[in-house]
């Protein structure tokens, strides 16, 4: 897809308040061949999604064997609006905690007192992370208003070809 196309999808006033969300849902091949989709809390930075985890999480032996991943950001009210992206993801390992994961679980309402509590035991806990950062290579929002899944789309059409012919 596209560079252009990939930004002009982003951009559009649905992708953005889906990329200001809390969780994506992350799919990737596990170094067994399965696939794995999984919760996971992120961040977009205007260009990248990037995803902070353990050095020692399971995913990342699949990443470095597979880097290419799929995300779903959604929405629980109906009509769902769904922004798919696929891309790769790229690994970065650092010391200490990025501020990335610091500002993606700070959403979660906390009083200031439970915030300082959580960030002690994040800093207690972590000697470093590691920095899953995704540039997305191709993207669709699925907001049932303009676009729709291609299935439906193709079904809507075949339709009004009905609908056409036997008016």
């Amino acid at each position: 897809m596209d560079q252009n196309k990939i930004t002009e999808i982003l951009n559009r006033p649905y992708s953005r308040e889906l990329l200001a969300r809390d969780i994506t849902r992350l799919a990737y091949i596990a170094t067994d061949g399965t696939p794995r989709s999984i919760p996971i809390a992120f961040s977009w930075n205007g260009a990248e999604i990037v995803l902070c985890t353990s050095k020692n999480s399971a995913k990342l032996p699949a990443l470095r064997q597979n880097p290419q991943v799929a995300l779903t950001i959604d929405t629980e009210s109906h009509p769902p609006k769904i922004l798919l992206i696929r891309g790769r993801a790229e690994l970065d390992v650092v010391e200490g905690i990025p501020e990335e994961f610091l500002r993606m679980n700070g959403s979660y309402a906390m009083t200031p007192e439970q915030r300082a509590e959580w960030e002690a035991e994040v800093r207690s806990l972590y000697d470093g992370m590691v920095r899953v950062v995704i540039t997305p290579t191709w993207a669709k929002l699925i907001d049932f208003e303009v676009t729709l899944p291609t299935a439906v789309a193709e079904l809507a059409q075949e339709r009004a070809a009905r609908q056409a012919t036997s008016a």
